[in-house]
């Protein structure tokens, strides 16, 4: 898996990570979404790794993945900016798979 952050995604993260003693996860967040299929691409700040998750290097710095849910994701994704949205977009060369990508402060994570 292939994961790039572009310029100002990093300019963006780097404010808040230097901030915060945190890791950045890509969570597939099904919470309310009906089915585990129906999930959506969220950014989290996490204090650690949960069991199931798996460290992916990217340009920028490693995120979490969880292990169950790298079905859902394309082999190549970038992680940009939404100018004026204060969001994020993930997205790969097929799809858009979250175009206003929420950054979370998550201090317990759960499933």
């Amino acid at each position: 898996m292939n994961i790039t952050f572009t310029e100002k995604a990093m300019q963006q993260l780097e404010l808040i990570l230097s901030q915060k003693n945190k890791q950045l996860k890509l969570k597939y967040d099904t919470d309310g979404c009906g089915c585990v299929v129906n999930g959506v691409p969220t950014l989290w700040l996490v204090d650690h790794a949960d069991e199931d998750d798996v460290a992916v290097a990217t340009n920028y710095i490693p995120i979490l993945l969880e292990k169950s849910r790298l079905v859902f994701y394309d082999d190549t994704m970038t992680i940009d900016v939404v100018d004026g949205a204060g969001c994020f977009q993930l997205k790969s060369p097929n799809q858009i798979l979250n175009p206003r990508m929420s950054l979370m402060e998550v201090s317990e994570q759960h499933e």
